[in-house]
C-alpha cells in the first residue's frame, strides 16, 4: 500500500514529493532512545509505501542520525528517494555548535555524503538560521552551497529555522534563485497556522515550502513533550487538555494532527519522525483519510486562548 495522494512540487526545484515525509531527526535519539535495526526497518517500511523524500541533519544525534540512515539507505536504488540534509549546526560529546563558515560548510556536504552513502545530495539548506549572523549566511554560506550546485555536489539549496521573519531577510538578501526552499517547523499545526501568512512571500520568490513537525515536537500527542521541550507551560497545559478531549472522543490527536498538516497544497510536504514502524503506518493511513471538520473545529477552541503561541529556540 502506498500514499495514494497526488505528489506535490517543492517550489521551483522539480522534486515532486508525497505530502507526507520521513524527517530522521528520530533516528539520533532526540525525541527517545531507539533500537537501530527498528529505526531502519522503519525508513525502509517509508519507502516501501511510497515516500520518496527524507531529510535530515548531522545535527541530530550528534551525526548518529546520518549513520544509521546511511546503514538504512545502503542497497537502496537512489532514484527511489531524495535526500535533504543540512550544514551550519553540530554537536560533539553532547554539546551543541555551530560553524556557518565557508570552509566549514563545504567540508560538511562532503562528510555528510560519505556518512549517508551518496554521491550527490538532493538538497542542502542551512541549518536553524536563527542561530546564525544572517548577514554571514547570505554572504558567505549560501554563496558556498551554491558553488556546490553549479559543481553538481548538491542539486538545491535551502535554509531552515524557527523564526519565520528570518526567511523574508535572507531571501530579500541574496540573488534571485540562491535560496529554492525553505524548510519552517511548528508553524503550520493545530496549534500555530503562522506560516500560512508567508506563503504568498515564498510563492513571489519562486521559493517552496517544507513543514516540519506536525506534532509540534511532541505536544499533541497523547504521550506528550520530551524534557527539553521548549513551550511555555500553559501551552503545553492546553495541548495536553486537547489530546484528552480528543481521547475522550475516540479519536488520537495524532491523526487530526497529521491530516491538519498535510491539508494546504501550498505547502509541498510535512515531514514527520519516528523509529516505529507502526507510527509510519498509522501516519500514512492517517494523512489518507478525510479530516473530521467538526473535531478539528473543537480542538482549534480549545487551543484558541494559546494560539500562535511560540517560543524561542533552544
Amino acid at each position: 500500500m502506498g500514499v495514494n495522494m497526488e505528489k506535490r512540487e517543492i517550489g521551483t526545484t522539480g522534486m515532486k514529493v508525497t505530502p507526507l515525509t520521513f524527517g530522521a531527526s528520530s533516528l539520533g535519539g532526540v525525541f527517545r532512545s531507539f533500537k537501530e535495526e527498528e529505526g531502519i526497518k522503519a525508513v525502509h517500511t517509508a519507502l516501501d509505501r511510497g515516500i520518496n523524500f527524507i531529510d535530515v541533519s548531522p545535527y541530530y544525534g550528534h551525526l548518529k542520525a546520518e549513520q544509521v540512515l546511511g546503514k538504512a539507505l545502503k542497497g537502496v536504488e537512489r532514484e527511489r528517494y531524495y535526500l535533504s540534509t543540512k550544514v551550519g549546526r553540530y554537536g560533539k560529546d553532547g554539546v551543541n555548535l555551530w560553524d556557518y563558515s565557508a570552509k566549514r560548510v563545504v567540508e560538511s556536504v562532503y562528510e555528510s555524503m560519505e556518512r549517508l552513502n551518496i554521491d550527490y545530495i538532493d538538497l542542502i539548506s542551512v541549518h536553524d538560521i536563527e542561530f546564525a549572523d544572517l548577514d554571514l549566511v547570505c554572504r558567505e554560506t549560501l554563496p558556498a552551497l551554491v558553488e556546490l550546485r553549479d559543481k553538481g555536489v548538491v542539486h538545491h539549496v535551502g535554509i531552515t529555522n524557527l523564526t519565520l521573519r528570518h526567511f523574508v531577510y535572507v531571501i530579500e538578501n541574496v540573488p534571485p534563485g540562491t535560496v529554492e526552499t525553505v524548510l519552517s517547523f511548528c508553524h503550520y499545526t493545530l496549534n500555530d497556522d503562522s506560516l500560512v501568512d508567508y506563503l504568498d512571500f515564498f510563492e513571489k520568490n519562486g521559493v517552496g515550502v517544507i513543514n516540519a513537525s506536525p506534532f509540534a515536537m511532541g505536544l499533541l500527542t497523547e504521550r506528550g513533550t520530551p524534557d527539553w521541550h521548549p513551550a511555555p507551560e500553559p501551552l503545553k497545559a492546553l495541548c495536553r487538555k486537547a489530546a484528552d478531549y480528543c481521547k475522550g472522543k475516540g479519536q488520537r490527536i495524532e491523526k487530526l494532527a497529521i491530516q491538519y498538516s498535510v491539508s494546504n497544497p501550498r505547502i509541498a510536504t510535512t515531514l514527520f519522525s519516528t523509529t516505529r514502524v507502526s507510527s509510519v503506518v498509522d501516519n500514512l493511513r492517517w494523512a489518507s483519510e478525510p479530516i473530521d471538520e467538526q473535531l478539528l473545529h473543537e480542538i482549534r477552541e480549545i487551543l484558541k486562548p494559546r494560539w500562535r503561541d511560540t517560543w524561542l529556540n533552544s
